[in-house]
């Protein structure tokens, strides 16, 4: 949440871990130990630039340091490039969080299917259905073989519980067969999956036309649009928000974002997509009827109306009262 203050971490070791695949080591500072998380969970990385940006818990929730682990991305926004091309070995960082809107819920089986970095938040769910015996499988796909971060631990995991471990790369094995995935997949199992946008569009479209009774759990690491879908956000008429911790009120006028009439007050602010699926700017709802355009809440979180993504969120009442 916003009222949460960044903390600080030390770079202690940087290490490949595939093509285009570095991992961090992040040690807390000061004697204070990190917050204590569960598989599926991310942190906020507050880069020497200023720039924010969202990276799974990747280790073991056990281990008393943060790993992270990012793809260079030569058509990001620059945050993977910054990470890639900055000695941060031994250097500060801020980090905010974690948080975790993607938990790993009870269930007689798993299967994962993970897309290139999508690996990172299902690795540490895949060891805990490895320490607590129940079934699993993973089938992970990427552009090449030497693009697949992290097999070696994943080999070790497979064979440790017997479970099925598929790697598929795209240029010699061709996409990942979802079609075969999802048909033969235990009538127990809870499907879990994270990667591109275009391989959760279609496997959620798999799923709901063959397995409609298979629970289907995954994160985006972006926007999900359809072809021609502008982006959500601007309101098409004006409302007030309070930011409760001064009293002070700002009216959001036709046109403009909750984030953007917030941060005239409160430049301060931390956000980074802007579109709604990283979770950085989700700030607590005290009062007020929220609009939830984002991809991160469920349907249970958007009826409490406690929190809402102020970048493109909106109200559906005259005013709102938020925890700032």
């Amino acid at each position: 949440m916003t009222a949460a203050l960044p903390m600080t971490v030390r770079v202690v070791r940087a290490c490949w871990e595939s093509e285009g695949v570095l991992s961090l080591r992040l040690r807390a500072t000061g004697g204070q130990p990190l917050p204590p998380w569960e598989p599926g969970a991310h942190i906020d990385v507050i880069l020497p630039s200023g720039l924010v940006r969202q990276y799974s818990l990747c280790g073991s929730p056990d281990d008393p340091d943060y790993t992270v682990a990012v793809l260079r991305e030569r058509d990001g926004r620059g945050g993977s490039a910054e990470i890639h091309d900055t000695a941060l070995l031994g250097r500060e960082l801020r980090i905010l969080g974690p948080r975790n809107h993607f938990r790993l819920e009870p269930a007689a089986a798993y299967v994962f299917v993970a897309g290139g970095i999508g690996i990172t938040p299902l690795l540490p769910m895949i060891a805990a259905a490895c320490a607590r015996g129940v079934p699993w499988e993973l089938h992970y796909g990427g552009r090449r073989a030497d693009t697949l971060a992290f097999t070696g631990e994943l080999s070790r995991l497979a064979e440790r519980s017997g479970a099925t471990l598929r790697l598929f790369a795209d240029d010699t094995d061709g996409p990942l067969p979802l079609g075969e995935i999802v048909g033969a997949a235990p009538r127990e199992a809870m499907l879990y999956a994270c990667g591109p946008g275009g391989m959760l569009s279609a496997l959620a479209d798999v799923v709901e036309h063959q397995r409609g009774d298979l629970p289907l759990r995954f994160e985006r690491f972006e926007k999900a649009r359809s072809e021609g879908e502008s982006a959500p956000g601007p309101e098409s008429s004006a409302f007030e928000v309070e930011l409760a911790s001064t009293g002070e009120t700002v009216t959001v006028h036709e046109g403009q974002s909750i984030l953007d009439a917030v941060r005239e007050k409160r430049p301060d602010v931390l956000f980074s997509c802007e579109e709604g699926f990283c979770g950085t700017c989700e700030t607590k709802v005290l009062a007020g009827s929220p609009v939830h355009r984002d991809t991160i809440l469920s349907e249970r979180e958007r009826a409490r109306n406690a929190s809402m993504m102020i970048c493109v969120g909106g109200c559906a009442s005259a005013r709102l009262v938020l925890d700032l």
